[in-house]
């Protein structure tokens, strides 16, 4: 369920919670999800008028531009799909079409719908997956012309299997069911690249013109419960119904992230193989300007979309675009690279925080993990230098630092039950010393 009621500050305080620093850019993005709060809440003739301010976000890899829309998306429960420009190709090239940027947006908004669907009718696919597998397990007497007793009439066989089916006694028992099976496809093969989206509505058509078949499958009434209760759902929801909101949700409350936006900044020089970036920008101009897509759930309609790009920007400028993107996305908002008070950050407060993330996977093991206040100081130390002297790759440096520290205690985890294991400043130095030594290891390990 969408949920966009939420004030510019309100959604900045979520975002705090996962992603450290980026005021500005989290202001952007806070803004731009109130507005469409604000749109909905006007007249429909004035509201058709209002179109998103798209937002373009400048600045290295790693600092959160993805997370952020990400994270907005997830928020507010609004469909969401991140595109790579570097994937699409200028019309008429092989690769992949602009326009399904706005058919993946579709399948995921029709996922979230069918997901939100199949949870609100839950608890009477479970009341009819009950009465189904208890039909396996005693099945009911059949009366004349092959009618079947009606629930009511109860055997008191049927009632102590229902108890005890409820109360898990029967849940290994092996019980034989018949399940629906989706037909196989018959398109299958190498497919052209830039043709999957035919290929994909071909599967679709041959497919609904195949009838399901049923199949037998001997599996635990555990099991079994689980299976009925989803195919029962599937047919308590309106599957048209799921579609027509998927592409309401998609049109109004959709987000597309386009990343490397930067690399497709520029002309082309004329006499490269490789097809032109302004072609590619000129393809996507119509989505984020406004078109009609069709797509297998219904027509979707891009005016109303919220796009945010994102680019490093090192070799090229914003203003490299082509003039008529770049009136496109009038928001743009500088990330700043991550210093060590910032990875310090990182890897403690946050709710998924990387130092919470390993001790939580090693108590799996009964392994108890604390890293030193000295420990983390020096690792985020480490990951501001490497990323100085390499490559910045803002906070996966993060990532591949603590890898290295911890990879013979995740590899001896087993053997380590019951153990209190604390990583202070000396063994963090123990364990990166010969890397940090040599320039060129730095490069190929951290």
């Amino acid at each position: 369920m969408i949920k966009e009621e939420l004030t510019p500050k309100q959604i900045v305080q979520e975002l705090d919670k996962y992603i450290v620093g980026q005021k500005d850019a989290k202001k952007a993005v806070a803004i731009a999800l109130r507005n469409r709060w604000r749109r909905q809440q006007l007249p429909e003739e004035l509201r058709d008028e209002i179109i998103p301010k798209n937002i373009l976000m400048i600045g290295p890899t790693g600092v959160g531009k993805t997370e952020i829309a990400r994270r907005l998306a997830n928020l507010v429960g609004a469909p969401f799909i991140k595109v790579e420009a570097t994937k699409f190709t200028e019309v008429g090239y092989v690769g992949r079409d602009v326009e399904s940027i706005i058919r993946e947006l579709a399948e995921a908004s029709f996922k979230m719908v069918k997901a939100e669907k199949m949870e609100e009718v839950q608890e009477r696919a479970k009341q009819l997956a009950e009465e189904k597998v208890l039909d396996y397990l005693v099945p009911r007497k059949v009366r004349a012309y092959g009618t079947l007793e009606p629930y009511e009439e109860e055997s008191p066989a049927r009632e102590k299997f229902r108890q005890m089916l409820k109360e898990g006694q029967l849940d290994e028992k092996v019980i034989e069911i018949e399940v629906e099976e989706k037909p196989v496809s018959v398109i299958g093969g190498v497919i052209a690249p830039g043709m999957e989206d035919i290929e994909n509505q071909l599967r679709d058509l041959f497919s609904s013109l195949s009838p399901s078949k049923r199949k037998k499958r001997k599996v635990s009434v555990k099991e079994a419960l689980k299976i009925i209760q989803q195919q029962e759902a599937e047919k308590l929801i309106d599957m048209d119904e799921v579609a027509s909101e998927a592409v309401y949700r998609a049109e109004n409350y959709g987000i597309v992230f386009i990343d490397e936006i930067d690399k497709v900044a520029g002309k082309s020089t004329g006499s490269s193989p490789d097809v032109s970036r302004e072609g590619v920008q000129r393809d996507l101009l119509p989505i984020v300007e406004g078109t009609t897509v069709s797509t297998k759930y219904g027509p979707i309609k891009t005016d109303h979309i919220l796009f945010i790009a994102a680019g490093a920007f090192h070799l090229s400028k914003p203003s490299d675009l082509i003039p008529e993107l770049q009136g496109r996305f009038p928001i743009r908002v500088e990330l700043q690279p991550l210093t060590k008070e910032d990875f310090v950050k990182i890897l403690t407060q946050p709710k998924n925080a990387l130092i919470k993330q390993y001790k939580a996977l090693l108590e799996t093991e009964g392994v108890h993990l604390e890293f030193t206040d000295d420990a983390i100081e020096t690792i985020a130390q480490i990951a501001e230098e490497v990323n100085e002297k390499t490559e910045n790759i803002g906070a996966r440096r993060l990532h591949t630092i603590l890898e290295k520290i911890m990879e013979d205690y995740s590899f001896e985890a087993p053997e380590l039950k019951g153990q209190y294991i604390i990583i202070d400043q000396k063994v963090v130095k123990q364990k990166l010393e010969n890397v940090i030594q040599s320039e060129d290891l730095t490069r190929y390990i951290l």
